[in-house]
Order: structure tokens, then sequence, then C-alpha cells
């Protein structure tokens, strides 16, 4: 694979209620010269008003899918402008837009189609201990079942190849499918390296991110898929 320039790689961003930061995230992402797409999963704010109002591509799911159903309508919008390179990014503010050049670059040093970040190589400050061992029990879950030896299961800064992306089909639709999406790169048998990135929690995303009883319904609907598939 060729060094890859910014017009190559597609930011795919899923949104809910981010109406408060969704235009700092694409003005961001924007200035840093790459093509975006967002994609609101049935916002009751004004998400979608004010990505467009950033200039951002903007697609809006009638009803809640999840966040896996945001990045695959995401993905495929993707695929079909002929991105060369997708990057998954949050809407929320945590993602630094300087790692996608991190990770993009690892694909072509590596030659491999998926360059997953991980907070545990790079930082994470302000992380609280409980996420800190719910994370971890998470990744602990999928190392054992998926047999790839990464450190952050549960990060949603990621890019791939094209090759990559076709072969992400996510299916669980709720918080869940950060795993799936690990499972399908496992079964798809294509390489995959980590990067360290980092992530900043602020008082905003972690009044939105998982709490423990989210953690425990993740945990048990990846078993109850992983044993009835």
């Amino acid at each position: 694979m060729a060094p890859v320039s910014s017009a190559q790689v597609y930011v795919v961003i899923a949104a809910y209620n981010e109406d408060a930061v969704i235009a700092r995230v694409v003005t961001d992402v924007r200035r840093a010269g790459y093509r975006l797409v967002v994609v609101d999963d049935g916002s009751r704010d004004a998400t979608t008003d004010v990505a467009r109002a950033a200039d951002a591509t903007v697609f809006a799911h009638p009803l809640n899918l999840g966040q896996g159903a945001a990045l695959q309508t995401g993905i495929d919008y993707a695929l079909a402008q002929d991105a060369e390179i997708i990057v998954t990014f949050d809407a929320d503010g945590q993602h630094r837009v300087s790692d996608i050049v991190r990770l993009t670059a690892a694909l072509v040093d590596e030659q491999a189609d998926f360059a997953l970040g991980s907070r545990f190589l790079g930082n994470a400050p302000n992380l609280p201990m409980a996420r800190r061992l719910m994370l971890q029990a998470a990744t602990l879950f999928t190392r054992l079942t998926t047999g790839l030896a990464i450190t952050d299961t549960h990060n949603g800064l990621r890019a791939m190849t094209r090759r990559g992306a076709a072969a992400i089909r996510l299916r669980q639709n709720r918080m869940a499918h950060a795993s799936e999406f690990l499972s399908q790169i496992a079964v798809s048998g294509l390489r995959y390296v980590e990067r360290p990135v980092t992530i900043e929690y602020t008082a905003y995303s972690l009044a939105k991110g998982q709490n423990m009883r989210d953690a425990v319904l993740i945990l048990l609907d990846l078993f109850a898929h992983r044993l009835y598939r």
C-alpha cells in the first residue's frame, strides 16, 4: 500500500444526542483534511442540524438502533464513496484527531488491514478505576473468546483498509458491537495491529459512557451470541 494521504481517508462518526460537542469534533476532523460522515442514530436533540451546519455529510436513523448499526451505515457509505481507508471516531470529544495518522500509518508500515487504538498502550487521563476494571474485564473476555492478543476491547478509534472494512458486518446493534468487531477480525484472518492512542475523559463523556449494569448486559449478550451462533 502506498503512503496514505488524508484525501484517501473517510472518518465515520456515530452520534447520539451530541449537539453540545459534535460541531467541534466535525471541525477538527475537517481541518485535518479528512472526508467524513456523521450518522445520527435517532437523536432527540439537534445533532443532525448542528453537524450539517459544521459542513458534515449526515445520515439520520429515524430510530435509535445503537452504535453498531450507526457505524455499519457509515462504513457502507464510505465504501460506496471509494474510501481507501476508513476510520471510526467517537462523537463525544474523547478522541484526538492527531491519533488518526498513527493508525493509518500503521496500516502501511505493518501491511495490516486493521489498526486498533489502545488507551492502555497510550494514555487515558481521568479514567475512573471502576471503568478501568470494567474495560479490562471486557478485554480479557474478548481475548479468551477470539484468540486476539489485544489490550483494549471497547475502543472506538480504529482504522481499516477497504479489504478490512468489507470483512466487517456489524449485527449486534448495541454497545456489544465493539467485541463483535474484534470477533469478525479474528474470523477474517486478516492482519491487525494495535497502536497507542489517547482517550480524554471529561465530565461530559463520563456521563454518557457505560455503567456497570451496561457492562454486565454486554458480557451476557456476547456470551449468548457465542453460545447460540
